[in-house]
């Protein structure tokens, strides 16, 4: 089913989306890739604040390749989420309520979903020129000596994403591998 859903993401939002649902967002996102997380983390430690609120915010896994003259942002594919497991759950824990990658993610980060509902997306791999497009401003908020891995605040329109696992622990890489070999 598809969903266009402005930010912020709150619970209530998150609860109407399932696995499989195409989701359009429109508003306000972030953008942290690993050496940010890290930082995040570190930060968090040491008593520090973070660069954003995470409460009903989404991070999307992605490192903008640079933009040409006349161009918000470059290429703005997502990246691995895995990458980012062991940090997840204590942005969920800080009231992240979505994550924008690809590829799966662990049961440590899917169980930390369900109890601090919120939801993982995908957006599509090697789209990354055209999801840009859907992008109307960056700017950079924290970390810039990270370079392509710095904390940006975007704005987006109409993004396009895929629902991969829903805040009720809903898998659709589980759910269309088995439909799948059920037809096989």
């Amino acid at each position: 089913m598809d969903k266009y859903i402005e930010t912020p993401l709150t619970k209530e939002k998150v609860k109407e989306i399932e696995a499989g649902d195409y989701v359009y967002l429109t508003g306000t996102i972030y953008t942290a890739r690993d050496a940010a997380h890290k930082r995040m983390m570190e930060e968090m430690s040491d008593g520090k604040k973070l660069p954003f609120d995470m409460e009903n915010q989404i991070i999307y896994y992605l490192g903008p390749t640079p933009n040409r003259e006349g161009q918000v942002i470059g290429s703005a594919g997502p990246t691995t989420s895995s990458r980012m497991d062991k940090y997840a759950p204590a942005l969920l824990e800080q009231g992240l309520t979505g994550m924008i990658g690809k590829g799966k993610r662990s049961k440590d980060v899917i169980s930390s979903m369900k109890k601090n509902t919120a939801v993982y997306f995908a957006a599509v791999g090697g789209a990354g020129a055209l999801l840009s497009q859907c992008i109307k401003k960056s700017e950079v908020i924290a970390y810039d000596d990270l370079g392509t891995e710095a904390v940006r605040k975007l704005y987006v329109e109409n993004l396009p994403v895929i629902t991969v696992i829903d805040c009720k622990g809903n898998n659709l890489y589980e759910t269309a591998a088995e439909k799948f070999r059920v037809k096989k």
